[in-house]
C-alpha cells in the first residue's frame, strides 16, 4: 500500500488482449511467460481516471467529438505550470492518436528522404522503424558524447534532433546544461528538435524533468509530443498531444491530421482520461511513483548483493530498469534461453535497443511480480557468469 492506494493488489490481465501477457510469444516465441516487457504497467489506473470513464459512459452517447475546448487545453497548461514550472501556450497545443504518429508527421514536414535525423543511442526501438518507414538516416548519438553530437548535428544534411526525454531505455533525465547545449547545437546547425517526452511525468526525485519548452526558441522550429498513457498507464485508450513552436508548421499539422488522416474527431474516452489525470490524479502519481522507487531499489540492492562488480544505479525516471550484464560476461542468447526456457520470463534483451550485454526489465507491477523477475534474472545470470 502507498497511502491510500493499492499497489500491491494482482490484476488478472490475462483474455483481455494484453499486449504483455496474452501475446508475450510474438516476440519471445513461447506462450505463457511472466512478461516483464513493453512499457505498460500492470497497475489499475489512478481511481479518479477511473470514476471519469464511466461517468462518460453513463451518458451513452459516444458521438463525434473535438479537443480543442478549454477543458482540455487548461488541463495541459496549468499540468505544465504546476509540474514543470513551464508556461504552455493552449494555442501551441496539437492532438494525436499516439505520440509515434506524431513524429511521423513532424518528420515528414522537417526533413526530406535522405535526410539525417541524430538519435541517442541505445533508443528506443521503435526509432529505428519509424525512421527507416520515412527513409531517413538514423545518425546514432552514444550518450554523454558532446563531441560526436556536433559532429553529426552539423552535418549539412541534418535536419532534425529526435530526442528522448527521458531518455529510453536508460532512464536519464537529461540536466538543464545538457538540454541548453543540445539547444544551442542545434540552433547554431539549423536543426529541428522532436523531443519525446512520454516518460517525463515519471521522473524520480531528486531528478527534474525540463521540457523542451523551457529551451526551444520562440517561434521556432521544435516540438514537444507527450501524453498521460505511460504516466497513468491508459495507452489502450490512444491519444496523445503536442505543443509545436513554429505556427505555419503546427497549421501543417493540423491540416494533414484532419484533411489527409481524418483523424479531427479525438476517442473521445483518452480525452477523458487525459482531463481527469491532469485535473484529479497527481496524488495517485506521485504515490505510484514512490512505489516504482521500491521496487527499483529491490533491484539495486539484490544485483548489487550478487554481483557487485556491476553497481548498478537505478534509473532517474520511469520503471523501465536499464542492467548492464556486461561484467558478467554472459552471452545475450544465452541468458534468454535461461530466462526464457528455466526461468518461464520474458524480459527485453538490449539488442532490441542496439545495445547487446544489457537487459531492460519493467518493474511498473506488483511488488511480488518484481520480486519473481529479480530473482529469475539474478538465477540465469549467476548460472552463466
Amino acid at each position: 500500500m502507498t497511502g491510500p492506494y493499492d499497489f500491491d493488489r494482482t490484476v488478472d490481465r490475462h483474455g483481455t488482449w494484453c499486449t504483455q501477457w496474452d501475446y508475450v510469444e510474438d516476440r519471445f516465441g513461447v506462450p505463457d511467460l511472466l512478461p516483464f516487457t513493453i512499457s505498460d504497467m500492470d497497475f489499475e489506473t489512478a481511481p479518479e481516471v477511473l470514476a471519469a470513464l464511466r461517468a462518460r459512459l453513463d451518458h451513452g452517447v459516444l458521438g463525434y467529438s473535438r479537443w480543442r475546448h478549454d477543458d482540455f487545453l487548461s488541463a495541459v497548461t496549468d499540468w505544465f505550470a504546476a509540474r514543470y514550472g513551464a508556461d504552455v501556450d493552449p494555442g501551441a497545443i496539437v492532438y494525436g492518436p499516439s505520440v509515434i504518429y506524431q513524429v511521423s508527421q513532424l518528420l515528414r514536414l522537417w526533413s526530406e528522404p535522405g535526410d539525417g535525423v541524430v538519435v541517442h543511442i541505445p533508443c528506443y526501438d521503435a526509432f529505428p522503424k519509424v525512421l527507416a518507414a520515412h527513409g531517413r538516416e538514423l545518425r546514432g548519438c552514444p550518450l554523454g558524447d558532446d563531441a560526436e553530437l556536433e559532429r553529426l548535428l552539423a552535418l549539412p544534411d541534418t535536419t532534425v534532433l529526435l530526442l528522448c526525454s527521458p531518455h529510453n531505455p536508460t532512464g536519464h533525465v537529461w540536466t538543464r546544461g545538457e538540454l541548453e547545449r543540445m539547444a544551442a547545437l542545434c540552433a547554431r546547425h539549423g536543426v529541428a528538435v522532436i523531443s519525446d517526452e512520454i516518460h517525463a511525468d515519471l521522473a524520480h526525485p531528486p531528478y527534474v524533468h525540463r521540457p523542451w519548452t523551457l529551451h526551444g526558441p520562440a517561434g521556432g522550429r521544435w516540438a514537444v509530443l507527450t501524453s498521460a498513457s505511460k504516466s497513468f498507464n491508459i495507452p489502450a485508450l490512444t491519444g496523445s498531444y503536442g505543443i509545436i513552436g513554429d505556427p505555419e508548421s503546427r497549421d501543417a499539422y493540423l491540416r494533414a491530421l484532419k484533411e489527409a488522416d481524418g483523424l479531427s474527431s479525438p476517442a473521445v474516452l483518452g480525452l477523458v482520461a487525459h482531463i481527469a489525470a491532469y485535473r484529479e490524479g497527481g496524488a495517485w502519481l506521485d504515490a505510484l511513483r514512490t512505489y516504482v522507487r521500491g521496487n527499483l531499489r529491490l533491484l539495486a540492492d539484490r544485483l548489487n548483493s550478487a554481483f557487485p562488480g556491476l553497481a548498478f544505479v537505478p534509473p532517474e525516471a520511469g520503471y523501465l530498469a536499464w542492467i548492464d550484464l556486461r561484467p558478467l560476461g554472459v552471452a545475450d542468447d544465452a541468458l534468454q534461453r535461461e530466462l526464457i526456457e528455466r526461468e518461464r520470463v520474458a524480459i527485453m534483451p538490449g539488442t532490441a535497443y542496439g545495445a547487446p550485454g544489457f537487459v531492460r526489465l519493467n518493474l511498473g507491477c506488483p511488488r511480488a511480480k518484481a520480486e519473481a523477475g529479480i530473482e529469475a534474472l539474478v538465477r540465469s545470470a549467476s548460472r552463466l557468469s
